[in-house]
């Protein structure tokens, strides 16, 4: 199977979801998060605004609740930056910053710039995944040149509605793989198993 013939069916298997089961999941998500993770030396998480038409995973349940518990935390967003045909990164202020682009994204219009060196945690968007923590995104590759600016000890976490393919086709060597995978019944964690990442 073809990376092609993935992201088909795994936008299909997003679309087939109901409203009701694609509200439960995006909740289930969000506990996972915070179950899951120690946030108290968190000072800058980096997050995908979702595709509302991609149905992918809400991130607004984590970010609210962030803004809301851990005013410590800083929130950092992307903007596509077409022209060099990578990512931007900016500071979340609120919602009046936001512009929707000619992709249905919406990213800052204007902010504060953060190096991708400051995260310490990076929300990944993806469709798929496989068991040794490899992503198969929509194709660009804007996360893949993103994530290999972080600092090592940057937790990389995919979040995602479905389990573990077996193998992702055609990765690259130098692929960046996640740390760990969010879904709506468990965390993956990459490097140690199944447990609490601190």
């Amino acid at each position: 199977m073809t990376k092609q013939e993935l992201r088909k069916i795994y936008l299909a298997k997003r679309a087939a979801l109901s409203e009701a089961e694609y509200l439960h999941m995006n909740r289930q998500i969000c506990e996972q998060f915070f179950f899951n993770f120690d946030l108290s030396f968190i000072k800058v998480i980096h997050t995908y605004l979702p595709i509302s038409s991609k149905r992918e995973p809400d991130t607004w349940l984590i970010i609210d609740r962030i803004r809301r518990e851990y005013p410590h935390i800083r929130i950092a967003i992307p903007k596509v930056n077409a022209e060099k045909n990578e990512l931007e990164h900016y500071f979340f202020e609120g919602l009046h910053q936001l512009n929707t682009n000619s992709w249905g994204i919406q990213e800052p219009k204007q902010g504060i710039p953060c190096e991708p060196e400051k995260i310490d945690l990076v929300l990944v968007p993806l469709l798929a995944y496989d068991q040794q923590g490899h992503r198969l995104g929509y194709g660009k590759g804007y996360y893949d040149k993103f994530l290999v600016q972080c600092r090592v000890e940057c937790k990389k976490i995919g979040i995602a509605f479905f389990e573990a393919e077996t193998v992702i086709p055609e990765i690259h060597p130098l692929d960046e793989k996640l740390k760990a995978v969010l879904n709506p019944y468990r965390i993956i964690n990459f490097n140690q198993g199944l447990e609490r990442m601190e």
